[in-house]
């Protein structure tokens, strides 16, 4: 069993594009439930949206890069308005379950076959990601970042993702040590006692519900260009689920948390996973295929959030206070 080698590979899906993507999701989420009480089980609705109006956008309009990010960041606060019209006044659990089912209705929308020349229905849309990659001032060669090498496009955008996340990460914290901040945590705490003081509690909610949505969709963009694809099935209910596993894992109401939760979340899927492999291909085990060791690793993550909820619920950078909410 190389050792060095399943390292490395847990090194590399701690820097990478996808736990970028998962890190400002998650963040999104903190904005929305960590500070804001809002459960939001329609974060992946928020992705896909992003994802979508950036590729169809590029490939069906022909726009340039700044047009689809801009047509996409403005689908998302048209999807956030539409879905926080109707619902933010209603109660946490209720909540709950409309996002969830908008995010399932955006990922049928884009999969039904009327839309097949628009959406690509189930196969998707690939080839978007030229105008993105044409930016790349990097040479084209093989780079070293640690122990792990990378091309030229790889390289581009992790910068561009991590970069986007720490941007991200200032902006949310700046926010929350604002008196709009303080608002949102007296909202998240009792919403009537805010009412109380004459603070239109609906429009706090709405413009939280925004900004982690654009974050959300921001996500989005960053999880589908280095696949140069994107497809509904990528978009499904239990990416919100992971999304709330990273934010739970490293603490609702900070802004590093969620970082830190996403970076945990794939280090130990591949850490897991390289050394199920490794014990199945020296025999050690034999009563697993690769592929059942391959869904045996979310089993083990769901164990160990487990364990982390008995033992720390506040999550490794939160705050046992936070979690005393109404």
């Amino acid at each position: 069993m190389d050792f060095g080698n399943i390292l490395a590979l847990a090194f590399g899906e701690m820097i990478s594009p996808t736990t970028a993507a998962y890190a400002l999701a998650a963040l999104g989420l903190a904005v929305h439930f960590g500070y804001s009480g809002l459960l939001n089980f329609g974060q992946a609705g928020f992705m896909a949206v992003g994802a979508y109006g950036y590729a169809i956008s590029t490939l069906t309009f022909d726009a340039p890069l700044p047009v689809a990010v801009l047509v996409a960041l403005t689908a998302s606060v048209l999807f956030a308005l539409i879905l926080g019209i109707p619902t933010l006044r209603l109660r946490a659990d209720y909540l709950a379950i409309v996002t969830i089912a908008a995010a399932e209705i955006v990922r049928y929308i884009v999969t039904t076959n009327g839309l097949t020349d628009v959406t690509g229905s189930a196969n998707g849309l690939a080839n978007f990601e030229n105008g993105f990659f044409a930016l790349n001032p990097l040479a084209p060669g093989s780079y070293n970042v640690g122990p792990i090498s990378m091309n030229e496009r790889d390289l581009w955008i992790r910068i561009v993702g991590w970069t986007i996340v720490a941007l991200a990460c200032l902006t949310v914290w700046l926010l929350m040590r604002s008196p709009w901040g303080r608002v949102l945590k007296g909202i998240r705490e009792d919403e009537n006692a805010v009412r109380a003081l004459g603070k239109n509690v609906y429009a706090y909610k709405m413009q939280a519900l925004v900004i982690g949505g654009l974050l959300g969709s921001l996500a989005g963009m960053i999880f589908t260009l280095p696949r140069g694809a994107v497809q509904p099935a990528n978009y499904a209910t239990e990416l919100t689920f992971f999304l709330y596993t990273c934010l739970l894992l490293g603490g609702m109401a900070t802004v590093l948390g969620p970082v830190i939760g996403a970076m945990i979340f794939w280090v130990v899927l591949s850490l897991t996973q390289g050394l199920l492999y490794g014990a199945i291909e020296i025999g050690a085990i034999t009563f697993l295929s690769n592929v059942q060791a391959g869904q045996l690793r979310y089993i083990l993550v769901g164990v160990a959030l487990m364990l982390l909820m008995v033992f720390r619920p506040q999550g490794v950078l939160g705050n046992k206070k936070e979690l005393a909410f109404a």
